[in-house]
């Protein structure tokens, strides 16, 4: 062994060739954090001391090659002022540099994740073998950032500007097919071939039948292309980028300027000019925004794996009522690998869900991202049924029958007669009371609610709720569960619209007042579209279904009468009223019709106007930001108060409930990350101007003091 670490050993293979192996100990996976970096230095350093070194290969002992850097580790360094930023960047540069400048061949065998800094270091080495199961990518620009520790210099160097765009811009993880074709990495080989195929490689490089001293000049020289050539290919990219980056997200647009700005320089220049701009967008608040969201992320994920390690796992679900939601759950359990019973009470019901998991099944097959033996696999594992006779084998059944109380209580007595011992009962409701459903059941203590948002395939989030006499086996087997389709679970106290919709509703409270005092929702959707919302309140309410927002309205305002209860017929009373349910029947606030696609387009009915007039006051303008304050001031009280009355456990769940429950927007950070950046007692003056409309719009008097004290939500390193 020539070094030994704790998170890096380097040990001989034979004659002159060295193995650097990345092993993290006492983690899963390896990291490129302070003690890693400050290894990889002594180990470089030990290497370059070698006599007679012929080879170095980089190689990682675990699933993974290296996920990146240590984001909450390097949030500190962000705060930092700019020079000593620089500085610090400049100093990974210069190990980074020091491995690419080995006076011998180095090759990396990248068995699993390579991804931000774990990638960049590949491509500081020579050349690069891949698994075939194993994915790369610099996924930096979805944290706000973009690669900063060479990245930007050699990716565009190795494979060409256009790809290199691609790439960091878009900031996803590419398979070994498409990082072969590309020239990101030299050979893909059988995972378990990786270190044996890199040694083969490496022995060509010290027999000269490879050049690896021309595969190094490429990435240290300028950029191959002539003036012209650039100019076509960084404007094209950058109106291309621009369009899809919006003006939300500085960080793509960011690093196209850096890669122009550097592409004549070569590489330790070039470095510098990566170094600087990375500084700029490391400062911004959308990164900080971006880096909160990657942190609270990871703070729900080991609350439910603490939840999933006390929990027996689902075998065999079940879910009641095959429509378009019940089919959706079945589709997302049966693709992820649990089979699942669909019951219904007729068979054109059971069609409909079959067809509906069908539907999204061949979706993925035109995608190429399932095979037709796959397909065939997963709709065998969705049994129809119209009665309850394999339902002594269920583990956890999903109730998804329609939204009435009198109905669910009925369906849920009648299937916990059929259920095994232990088996977990739960309820898609998106507004009843898990505690009230639970009285219709003998053992109120394994029924739960498991809330899916719709489409149940393309949505994150899912809201268990624990009623009263809900037990923590329970919560823990629907966690685990709802993690083994792929979902992201927050567990939430049980209340009136549990997390999400309670705080949704005052949000559409505050577009039914503006309608009510004359605003036009037109001008509503486009301002906070613009905010950063991916729809407007009333292109949403058409989305969601006015009858369903018409029902959940009633529900809340029953829950929380001294806020949510109206006086007279608002917007949605008067959409509901003229029948006019949203895309589900092709009109609510806009008319639909289905494009080449057969997606619905959204459309101006000149109608509604006229319909609105008759709730409304005299039309006046609105600014953009007196529309913005009176839509997201109660939306905001209502998450503190979802808080403050213990309904969600932490504000890192409330905020990462709104961006995966309802879009929202991520670069905002969440609810009580804006509440942080804009100063609690700057809301507070700000809501004062508004107190006359009500309680929505008075905050709760712990906001107050903390206003008053300058507390936070978020402490600065947790974003």
């Amino acid at each position: 062994m020539l070094f030994e670490g704790q998170t890096i050993q380097v040990k001989s293979i034979e004659d002159g060739i060295y193995d650097l192996v990345f092993d993290r100990q006492g983690d899963s996976v390896n990291k490129l954090d302070q003690r890693t970096l400050a290894e990889l230095r002594t180990a470089v350093d030990t290497l370059n001391g070698v006599d007679g070194l012929r080879g170095v290969i980089f190689s990682s002992a675990k699933d993974s090659f290296i996920v990146g850097a240590d984001i909450t580790e390097f949030m500190g360094f962000f705060s930092t002022d700019d020079d000593e930023l620089v500085k610090g960047l400049l100093d990974i540069h210069g190990l980074f540099n020091q491995i690419e400048d080995l006076s011998v061949p180095t090759v990396a065998a990248i068995n699993g994740l390579a991804l931000g800094g774990g990638f960049e270091l590949c491509l500081a080495t020579d050349y690069r073998v891949l698994g075939d199961k194993a994915k790369v990518g610099l996924p930096e620009v979805k944290l706000g950032i973009y690669p900063g520790w060479g990245g930007t210099v050699r990716l565009p160097r190795l494979i060409g500007v256009d790809n290199a765009n691609e790439w960091i811009c878009g900031g996803s993880e590419k398979r070994a097919s498409a990082a072969l074709v590309d020239g990101a990495v030299d050979a893909v080989v059988e995972t378990s071939r990786v270190n044996e195929a890199a040694l083969d490689l490496l022995k060509g490089c010290i027999a000269g039948k490879f050049d690896y001293q021309a595969r190094r000049a490429e990435k240290i020289n300028p950029i191959k292309l002539n003036q012209v050539e650039q100019m076509m290919a960084f404007e094209s990219a950058k109106g291309v980028i621009g369009a899809k980056a919006g003006p939300h997200y500085p960080a793509p647009m960011a690093v196209l300027k850096t890669i122009q700005k550097h592409a004549n320089l070569p590489r330790d220049k070039a470095i510098e000019v990566e170094a600087k701009g990375f500084v700029k967008v490391a400062k911004t608040e959308v990164c900080a925004a971006l880096v909160g969201l990657f942190m609270k992320d990871q703070y729900i994920k080991k609350v439910s794996k603490g939840f999933e390690s006390k929990a027996e796992p689902v075998k065999q679900a079940a879910v009641l009522g095959a429509g378009i939601m019940g089919g959706g759950v079945a589709y997302q359990s049966a693709s992820k690998g649990t089979p699942i019973l669909m019951k219904d009470i007729n068979e054109a019901a059971l069609q409909l869900g079959l067809d509906e998991a069908t539907k999204l099944l061949n979706k993925q097959v035109t995608r190429g991202r399932m095979d037709t033996t796959k397909m065939a696999q997963v709709l065998n594992s969705i049994r129809p049924t119209l009665n309850y006779g394999d339902f002594s084998n269920v583990d956890l059944v999903v109730e998804a029958v329609v939204e009435n109380p009198n109905v669910k209580k009925a369906v849920l007595a009648e299937v916990e007669g059929h259920l095994p011992e232990g088996a977990v009962l739960t309820s898609n409701t998106s507004t009843i009371s898990i505690t009230d459903l639970a009285t219709a059941l003998k053992k109120p203590e394994n029924f739960c609610g498991m809330h899916f948002f719709n489409p149940v395939h393309l949505m994150p989030l899912v809201e268990v709720i624990r009623g009263e006499k809900t037990s923590e086996e329970a919560i823990a087997r629907t966690v685990a569960y709802a993690k083994a389709m792929g979902k992201t679970p927050i567990v939430v106290n049980d209340c009136p619209g549990f997390l999400v919709n309670r705080i949704l509703f005052p949000y559409f409270g505050g577009f039914s007042a503006l309608i009510s005092d004359g605003a036009d929702f037109q001008q509503v959707d486009r301002v906070m579209e613009r905010f950063g919302w991916p729809m407007g309140p009333a292109y949403l309410l058409d989305v969601v279904g006015i009858d369903t927002a018409h029902h959940a309205d009633a529900v809340m305002a029953k829950g929380f009468p001294d806020r949510m209860q109206h006086e007279g017929e608002n917007a949605v009373d008067c959409m509901f009223k003229q029948e006019r349910f949203g895309q589900k029947n092709n009109k609510g606030f806009y008319r639909y019709e289905l494009d080449r696609k057969g997606k619905p387009k959204k459309l101006v009915d000149d109608e509604v106007p006229a319909l609105l007039a008759a709730i409304s006051s005299e039309a006046r303008e609105f600014s953009d930001e007196e529309i913005i304050e009176r839509m997201m001031i109660p939306l905001c009280i209502e998450t503190v108060r979802c808080l403050e009355d213990g309904i969600v456990a932490s504000p890192a769940e409330a905020d990462m409930g709104l961006v995966y429950g309802i879009g929202f927007p991520p670069f905002r950070g969440g609810a009580l990350h804006y509440l942080d950046q804009i100063g609690l007692a700057n809301f507070c003056e700000m809501a004062q101007k508004y107190e006359a409309l009500g309680p929505l719009y008075q905050p709760t008097e712990k906001m107050k003091q903390m206003a008053a004290a300058g507390d936070k939500y978020f402490s600065e390193a947790k974003g």
